[in-house]
């Protein structure tokens, strides 16, 4: 009989669970060469990580606003309200700041208002006195108002005057404005004034209208080189030729004498002043030079009155 050989029992394999991965001989030799050092560092790493990062509590609280609308104050610094009351920032009210706006705004506004203004008065003052030039019907400049009361006239203008020349000044249809310059005369006699009638060198037919209270002559059949058109005692030389007239040639025109004792019809001594100074030449050779301020006082010594001619002369 043949004896059969004993099969060897297989042992029967464990099974290894689901969860558990296979390790296949290269995983398991680096498991192996890690060392136990380093699989100690990686719980502690892993705590850091969660220390460092905020709790929720901690982010909610950080996203919520402050009730200013401003930034939480930064970690490790003392708040406002933590402050010392010397550290303190005082508020400013809105006003203040609206002042500190609109004072810049109001000093410009004010500036050109004061501008403005200042124009504007100029603009009238302009516009009442004149600028400086004759306009209308008087081009020779607007007179000064008539004084209260009107003193006398001292002479008439003379009829004698028919147009001839007189001392070489002849009377022409228009006014000659080569050589144009004005002067005053101021009588009195005994103390008192007299008024140098308007029309002396104009004749007639003679056109008068009233300008500042004034009777004023603006037109005539002919003109003197001197004549007048106010009573005011202003003499107007308007000649063709520049040459030095005097006060004799004036009265000449007039009609009327003139010397030492006789001024037209008043007689006694007579004192003449030339701006201001006492004349103690010939009264005839008085010059009328532009601005001259002449003054006749028959029986009497006035003191020289001041006198301030139109705009315009």
């Amino acid at each position: 009989m043949s004896r059969r050989r004993k099969q060897p029992r297989r042992r029967p394999q464990q099974r290894r669970p689901a969860s558990q991965p296979e390790q296949t001989p290269g995983a398991a030799s680096a498991a192996a060469a890690q060392s136990p050092a380093t699989l100690g560092q990686e719980p502690i790493t892993q705590e850091r990580n969660q220390a460092a990062q905020p709790s929720p509590q901690e982010r909610n609280t950080a996203e919520q606003p402050s009730p200013q609308g401003r930034k939480p104050a930064a970690r490790g610094r003392p708040s406002s309200s933590q402050r010392p009351a010397s550290q303190r920032r005082r508020p400013v009210a809105k006003n203040q700041i609206r002042r500190r706006q609109l004072w810049p705004l109001s000093g410009a506004a004010l500036s050109l208002i004061t501008v403005v203004v200042v124009g504007a008065g100029v603009a009238i003052a302009v516009a009442v006195h004149g600028s400086g030039s004759s306009t209308g019907n008087a081009p020779f400049g607007t007179p000064l108002a008539a004084p209260t009361p009107t003193p006398a006239v001292l002479a008439a203008v003379s009829t004698t005057v028919t147009g001839q020349p007189i001392d070489g000044i002849q009377c022409l249809g228009s006014e000659q404005l080569v050589f144009h310059i004005h002067a005053h005369l101021a009588v009195y006699v005994g103390g008192s004034p007299r008024t140098v009638p308007e029309g002396i060198g104009i004749l007639p037919p003679r056109q008068e209208t009233q300008v500042a209270g004034l009777p004023t002559v603006i037109s005539g059949s002919c003109f003197y080189w001197l004549h007048s058109h106010t009573p005011d005692g202003i003499i107007h030389i308007e000649s063709p030729v520049q040459r030095t007239y005097t006060l004799g040639n004036w009265f000449d025109i007039w009609g009327i004498p003139l010397d030492a004792t006789h001024v037209g019809p008043a007689t006694g001594t007579v004192v003449a002043y030339l701006n201001g100074q006492v004349y103690s030449g010939d009264i005839r050779s008085i010059p009328l030079d532009a601005h001259n301020l002449i003054q006749l006082d028959v029986n009497g010594n006035v003191a020289p009155a001041p006198f301030t001619f139109p705009t315009g002369l």
